[in-house]
């Protein structure tokens, strides 16, 4: 069985994809495959995909028929990956080149279904614009994450040999929240491995850029996806909105 399956959503991804590939070919743990899907890009991120699949059979390429949103195209990705490990990385971010490696060493050494680790920021040219944002010293559970998104898209992996696939709801914003929030809800904890293994590059105009605008959409999240009530939805993000201002803020 493959090591690890890589997913990967493309849309207009032109300007990073590249670059992105190239941090995926220097991985040092060289036993994966990396699964694109795109989301009907008007850009010509399709063609850099087909040479990128020409030059490497692990980099296997797919196209929705209509643009659907990050959610589904990670969800065919996941449908198809062969991979133990399944890795999470956007088109625009970036790996250290032993990411895979000390991740995968890490799941092994704490017998972890699930697990994130720390990760730093970069503008769009990737330049450093803040300082490294380091996860918690303690296994996060459901309750934990409600309060605090500490899980990034492009530091998760979970083991699906051990706990199957899953697959992110039909949402056009916080679907991966939402996948982290069902593993953990089932029982199973997210193991933090605080080290920098990862770039977060901060697009301007992208959705995570203005945080206060978030909360209340929050709040709805926690409502009408998670079902919890008003109350507790108040609560939680009350909590999230603090920790996001200190995440991003100060």
């Amino acid at each position: 069985m493959l090591k690890v399956s890589i997913i990967t959503p493309v849309y207009n991804a032109s300007r990073f994809l590249e670059e992105t590939a190239g941090c995926v070919l220097a991985q040092t743990l060289q036993d994966w495959e990396w699964i694109l899907v795109d989301d009907q890009s008007k850009d010509n991120s399709r063609e850099i995909m087909e040479r990128l699949a020409k030059k490497d059979d692990r980099i296997k390429i797919f196209f929705l028929d209509k643009n659907q949103g990050s959610g589904p195209a990670r969800n065919k990705a996941i449908q198809e990956a062969q991979g133990k490990y399944i890795a999470f990385l956007d088109s625009d971010d970036f790996w250290s080149p032993d990411k895979l490696k000390k991740h995968v060493d890490f799941m092994v050494e704490h017998n972890a279904v699930f697990s994130h680790t720390s990760y730093g920021f970069t503008n769009e040219q990737g330049e450093v614009i803040r300082e490294t944002y380091h996860v918690s010293d303690v296994p996060v559970t459901y309750s934990m994450l409600l309060k605090k998104t500490e899980i990034s898209c492009l530091t998760a992996m979970y083991d699906q040999e051990r706990i199957g696939k899953y697959f992110m709801p039909d949402l056009r914003r916080k679907q991966d929240y939402a996948l982290w929030l069902s593993i953990l809800k089932d029982g199973h904890h997210s193991i933090p491995l605080d080290e920098e293994l990862a770039m977060y590059r901060q697009v301007s105009g992208s959705a995570t850029n203005n945080k206060f605008k978030l909360i209340i959409k929050h709040l709805k999240f926690l409502m009408e996806v998670e079902k919890l009530s008003f109350f507790k939805s108040l609560y939680y993000s009350f909590h999230w909105g603090i920790n996001g201002l200190k995440k991003y803020y100060f």
